[in-house]
């Protein structure tokens, strides 16, 4: 049995602490593969993502491109969410990717934050008995995670221009496309 982890998250833009994350998991084996998801339409933020999903989907896969081979041979982006109409649902996205794999265990990868809210998700009971939460420790919250040497970095500074905490390839895409206005 594998531990396939999803990875989902808005990634307007992907940075470089979402890529320690994900390298991070794949070099302490704590999931075996890794699925990178682009929300579609995220319920539980305040804002609608700048980018559009398939912007965000084409950072996605140019971020993989930085990572170590070792690691992004193990990494892939599925576009579920950002092609689906109407709210993502984490329950809906698992119990398709659930199908691709029947016998191997799914992991759920999610932040501090995201662990917070998680009675706010829907149908959190079925989405418990699906998978298994793997809760990264971020910097600034407090309680219970798994400590990876989480990075500190906030897409909106990016968005702003105030940070530059993407990979190359993401950063040039962003020039290219003029994604943020900077």
């Amino acid at each position: 049995m594998a531990r396939i982890g999803i990875y989902g998250g808005t990634f307007d833009p992907i940075h470089v602490g979402h890529l320690h994350v994900i390298q991070q998991v794949i070099e302490k084996n704590l999931v075996d593969q890794l699925i990178l998801i682009p929300a579609g339409q995220p319920l539980l933020r305040t804002n609608a993502p700048v980018a559009s999903g398939e912007d965000r989907r084409q950072m996605c896969q140019l971020a993989l491109k930085d990572l170590p081979a070792e690691v992004a041979t193990k990494v892939f982006v599925n576009p579920i969410e950002i092609l689906r109409t109407g709210p993502s649902f984490a329950i809906d996205t698992v119990e398709a990717i659930k199908q691709t794999y029947p016998d191997d265990q799914i992991v759920l990868i999610i932040g501090q934050d995201a662990a917070e809210k998680l009675d706010q998700w829907h149908r959190i009971e079925d989405l418990k008995g699906l998978v298994e939460f793997l809760i990264i420790k971020r910097p600034g919250f407090s309680g219970n995670g798994t400590d990876i040497g989480a990075i500190d970095v906030a897409a909106t500074s990016i968005r702003q221009g105030v940070s530059a905490d993407v990979s190359s390839s993401v950063a040039a895409f962003i020039r290219e496309n003029n994604l943020y206005d900077n």
